[in-house]
C-alpha cells in the first residue's frame, strides 16, 4: 500500500515520553510513512524541529498556538523566523491562529499574532498551518486580507461546514481531516469529506488528541491516521489504497516534498485497473481537466510515449486482484483501435473482464463502424454522450465534427446495443446542463445512463 501521512501531530510531548519507539514502530505497522511534527509555542517548535533532524521521517512546522498569543514578543517572531530559515525541515509556519472558544488570549492579541505570522509566511515563501476554532469568519476574513492565499496551507482539524470548505479550496487551501470524522454524530464533517474533491484534502491525527473510534478519550498516536484514511475511503466510496496515495501526495505538494511520479500506463483505482493508451483526444472537452493537471487520484498520466503491445501488456501484469480492466486513461483509447483489440483480446483470454471508456467518435476518426470488431472481447463500453442536442455538444466538446459529431454519439450508442452487453451514456454534470434532457435522450436510445460528477475525475 502507498503509505500514510499524518500531516499534523504533537509527539513532542510527555505523553510520548515513556513508549515513544513503540509508537513509531505502530505508526510504521499501520502504514504511516511520513508525519508533520507540529510546534504550538517556541519551546514546542524547537523540539520539533529535533525531532525531524532526527527522523529522516519527519518534517516540522513553527509557530505560536493562538491560546499563547497574548505572550507572543517581537523576540518570539525573530525565533520562528530563524528556526524555519536554519532547519530545512521546517516546511510551514504553524500552528497558528485563532481559538474563540477557550479565549485562553484576548482576541485582538490572537488577530494581531495571526496576521505577523501569516506575513512571516509570505516572507519565508511558507505555507501555513491554520488553527480555527469557533472563528470560522474571523479566520476566513483574515486569511483573505492578509493575502494567505499566495502561500496555501491547510486548515488543520477542519471544523467548518462545506460552504466554507468550498471557500477554503477556492483560497487555494487544503483541508485536514481529523479522527472526529469517525465520531457517529459528526455527520457535517462527513459532508464536507463527501462534497470536497479529495485532492484537497490532508488526514491528521492532532496527536495525543482527538483519538478516532475507538479509541476515543483515550491518547491519540500516529497509527490512528489509517482509521481516519478507512473512515473517508468508506465515505468517499474509494479504497484505503485510493486515500492513501492521493492524500499523501496532496501532502507532498503542500510541503513541496517532491516525489513527483513517472507516467502511468496501468494504475488502479477501487477495483478496477485503467490502461492509459494515449494523451490524444479526438475532442477538446471545456470540462476536461488535463488541460489543467495531468493526475487522476494520485496518478500522474502525461505520456511521455505512446506504448506499444507489450509494454502495456507487462504494465498489466505488475497489478492483480482487480475486478476489470479500464481503457480510459487521459486520452480517447479508440484512437488507437488496432492496440485496443490485441490487448484486449489477450486479456480476454485470461478471463479478464473488459471496459471502454470513449467519447463515442471512433466511427468517425476510423470513417468505419468500428463496433463489430469489439464484438466478444469487450463486456462493456461507456459513452460520453454530455449533451441533449448538437449545438451543447458542439460548445461543450469542442468537436472537430461540427453538429456531425453529436449525431455520430448519438449513433455509436444505438449501434454498440448490438455488439457489446452493457452500454451506458455518460453526461458530466456541468454547471448549466440539462442533465434530466441528456438522460432522456440516452434511455430513448435504449442504453443505461449515468452522471459524472463535474470536476470529479476517476
Amino acid at each position: 500500500m502507498n503509505f500514510l501521512m499524518d500531516t499534523h501531530t504533537h509527539i513532542y510531548g510527555h505523553e510520548f515520553h515513556d513508549d515513544f519507539d513503540l509508537m513509531l514502530q505502530r505508526a510504521q505497522a499501520a502504514g504511516v510513512g511520513r508525519m508533520v511534527v507540529v510546534g504550538a509555542d517556541i519551546e514546542s517548535s524547537i523540539a520539533a524541529c529535533r525531532l525531524a533532524n532526527r527522523y529522516d521521517s519527519m518534517i516540522c512546522a513553527v509557530g505560536v498556538h493562538p491560546h499563547d498569543a497574548g505572550r507572543v514578543t517581537e523576540q518570539c517572531y525573530d525565533l520562528i523566523r530563524s528556526l524555519a530559515i536554519d532547519n530545512p525541515k521546517v516546511r510551514a509556519i504553524g500552528e497558528i491562529g485563532l481559538d474563540f472558544y477557550r479565549d485562553r488570549s484576548p482576541r485582538e492579541d490572537q488577530e494581531r499574532v495571526f496576521r505577523r505570522f501569516i506575513g512571516l509566511a509570505r516572507e519565508l515563501s511558507l505555507p501555513i498551518v491554520v488553527h480555527d476554532r469557533d472563528a470560522h469568519q474571523r479566520v476566513m476574513t483574515i486569511l483573505r486580507e492578509e493575502g494567505a492565499g499566495e502561500v496555501g496551507g491547510v486548515l488543520h482539524c477542519f471544523s467548518g461546514d462545506l460552504v466554507m470548505a468550498r471557500e477554503c479550496v477556492e483560497m487555494g487551501f487544503y483541508l485536514s481531516i481529523p479522527g472526529t470524522v469517525t465520531f457517529p454524530h459528526n455527520e457535517t464533517l462527513r459532508e464536507v469529506v463527501r462534497g470536497v474533491k479529495i485532492e484537497h484534502l490532508l488526514l491528521e491525527t492532532d496527536a495525543p488528541y482527538l483519538s478516532p473510534v475507538p479509541y476515543r478519550g483515550k491518547r491519540n498516536e500516529p497509527a490512528h491516521v489509517r482509521l481516519t484514511a478507512e473512515k473517508v475511503a468508506q465515505v468517499k466510496g474509494l479504497s484505503l489504497e485510493d486515500v492513501a496515495r492521493i492524500t499523501t501526495l496532496n501532502a507532498k505538494r503542500l510541503f513541496r516534498l517532491g516525489g513527483e511520479q513517472s507516467a502511468r500506463i496501468a494504475y488502479r483505482i477501487r477495483n478496477s485497473l485503467y490502461l492509459n493508451i494515449t494523451n490524444r483526444c479526438s475532442n477538446h472537452c471545456s470540462f476536461c481537466p488535463k488541460f489543467e493537471d495531468f493526475t487522476v487520484k494520485g496518478h500522474f498520466l502525461q505520456l511521455e510515449h505512446e506504448p506499444d503491445v507489450g509494454e502495456v501488456l507487462a504494465a498489466v501484469d505488475e497489478h492483480s486482484g482487480y475486478d476489470e480492466v479500464v481503457f480510459c486513461g487521459y486520452g480517447e483509447p479508440l484512437v488507437r483501435l488496432e492496440l485496443v483489440k490485441e490487448v484486449a483480446a489477450a486479456l480476454k483470454r485470461k478471463g479478464r473482464r473488459i471496459r471502454i471508456n470513449t467519447d463515442g467518435q471512433a466511427n468517425l476518426v476510423h470513417g468505419r463502424n468500428i463496433l463489430p470488431e469489439l464484438a466478444g472481447i469487450v463486456d462493456s463500453i461507456s459513452v460520453s454522450l454530455n449533451a441533449a442536442d448538437a449545438a451543447t455538444y458542439v460548445r461543450l466538446c469542442n468537436t472537430p465534427f461540427g453538429d456531425q459529431g453529436f449525431q455520430a454519439v448519438c449513433d455509436f450508442l444505438s449501434q454498440a446495443k448490438q455488439q457489446i452487453p452493457s452500454v451506458t451514456a455518460s453526461a458530466v454534470t456541468v454547471p448549466g446542463l440539462d442533465v434530466a434532457a441528456v438522460r432522456a435522450l440516452a434511455e430513448s436510445l435504449g442504453v443505461a445512463f449515468r452522471e459524472r460528477e463535474y470536476e470529479e475525475v476517476g
